[in-house]
C-alpha cells in the first residue's frame, strides 16, 4: 500500500460521518447496517474513472460499507492512485486499484478479467463512471472532439459492460450502474456534445435493462445534477485545443457561447450525494432497483421526462412479447 498522503477530497472520517439525506426515497428495502447506512458487505464493485470525482469518493465510501472494491483509472502509475490508497481502510475489505482505459478494448478486457480472478468469479456491481465533457456550440465540435466524446462516454460504457456481463449472466445476478446526467434528458446551449453522449447512454442503458431481465441482471441509470467535480475542469483540456482549431468565422458567430466555453465549477453541492445514492441502490434486492436514479438537492427537471418516457414505453410495448420486461423495469420504484 502506498504511503498515506493528504486527501484530495473528503477524508475517511468525513465519509464515515456522511449521513445527510440525498432526497432519494428507497421503498424497496435496501439492506442497512448499524446507523442506517446501506450494508454492502460481501459485494464486489468495479468502478471506472476513480482518479477524481464520484469514482474516487465512491471507491472509498463503498469500502467503508463493507464492499470489496476494484477502483480503476488509466495511465497508471499516477499520484491519484497513491492518494486513493492512502484514503482506504487497511483493515477493511480488500481494495485494489487496476489500470483500465475505457478507450481500449484490450485494457478493459484485461482489467475486468483480473477483477473477476481476484474476486473468484463474477462481479456483483459495475459502475460506469469515467467520462469527459466539452464546452462551446455544437457547430464548433469538430470530428476529432466528437469521436473522443462518444468513444469515452458511450463506447467506454459499452466496452466495460460487455466485458463484465457474460459472468454476470452465467451467475444470473448482477448490477450495471451507468452514470448519466440531468443533461441526458434536457440540454443547455453551449455544452458541446456532452448531452448528446448522455442521451445515448440513457437509451442504451434502458434497452439493456429490458434485455437483461431474463438473465437476472439489473441496470440503473444515475442522473446527477450539477456537482463540483473535476469533469469540466478536465474538459477544458479538450475544449481549449478544439477552440484553437476552430476557424475565426465560426467562433465569431457564437461569441458569447465561446466566451463561456471554459468552465471550472459544478456549484456548491455535495458530490458525496451521488455515491450515497448509488450505495442505496446496490443494497436493494435484485429485481427491485429503479431504472433511473435522479440525484441532486435542487431541481430535477428530468423527472417529468422520465415519467412520460416510462408511460410511453409501457403503452407502446406493454401488450407485445416484450411487455413483461418493459413493465417489470418501468414498474420499479
Amino acid at each position: 500500500m502506498a504511503e498515506k498522503t493528504s486527501a484530495i477530497s473528503l477524508n475517511r472520517r468525513q465519509l464515515l460521518g456522511a449521513t445527510a439525506a440525498t432526497g432519494l426515497v428507497l421503498t424497496s428495502g435496501p439492506a442497512t447496517a448499524a446507523g442506517g447506512k446501506p450494508d454492502l458487505t460481501g459485494k464486489s464493485i468495479l468502478i471506472t474513472g476513480c482518479s477524481s470525482g464520484f469514482g474516487y469518493l465512491g471507491a472509498i465510501y463503498y469500502q467503508t460499507l463493507g464492499a470489496r472494491v476494484f477502483a480503476t483509472m488509466r495511465n497508471m502509475p499516477r499520484k491519484e492512485a497513491d492518494e486513493l490508497y492512502g484514503e482506504t481502510m487497511a483493515e477493511g475489505p480488500a481494495f485494489d486499484i487496476l489500470e483500465l482505459d475505457v478507450l481500449s478494448d484490450e485494457s478493459v478486457a484485461t482489467a475486468v478479467a483480473e477483477a473477476e480472478r481476484l474476486n473468484g468469479g463474477a462481479l456483483d456491481v459495475v459502475i460506469n463512471n469515467a467520462g469527459i465533457g466539452t464546452g462551446a456550440p455544437v457547430e464548433l465540435q469538430d470530428i476529432e472532439t466528437m469521436r473522443l466524446l462518444f468513444d469515452t462516454n458511450v463506447m467506454g460504457y459499452q466496452r466495460v459492460a460487455r466485458a463484465a456481463l457474460p459472468a454476470m449472466r452465467a451467475k444470473k445476478s448482477g448490477l450495471i450502474v451507468n452514470v448519466s446526467s440531468q443533461l441526458g434528458r434536457v440540454m443547455v446551449p453551449g455544452m458541446g456534445l456532452y448531452s448528446s453522449t448522455k442521451f445515448a447512454v440513457e437509451s442504451m442503458s434502458e434497452q439493456m435493462a429490458y434485455e437483461l431481465v431474463p438473465h437476472g441482471v439489473d441496470v440503473t441509470i444515475v442522473q446527477p445534477g450539477g456537482f463540483p467535480t473535476k469533469i469540466w475542469e478536465n474538459g477544458n483540456r479538450y475544449t481549449a485545443p478544439m477552440l484553437e482549431r476552430a476557424d475565426d468565422e465560426r467562433k465569431a458567430a457564437y461569441q458569447a457561447l465561446v466566451d463561456g466555453a471554459l468552465r471550472n465549477s459544478g456549484g456548491s453541492t455535495d458530490p458525496m450525494d451521488v455515491p450515497r445514492a448509488i450505495a442505496g441502490v446496490i443494497a436493494m434486492a435484485s429485481g427491485k432497483r429503479p431504472l433511473r436514479l435522479p440525484v441532486h438537492p435542487g431541481g430535477k427537471p428530468q423527472l417529468a421526462i422520465n415519467d412520460v418516457s416510462a408511460k410511453t414505453q409501457v403503452a407502446m410495448l406493454g401488450s407485445s412479447p416484450f411487455g413483461p420486461w418493459v413493465k417489470d423495469v418501468n414498474g420499479r420504484t
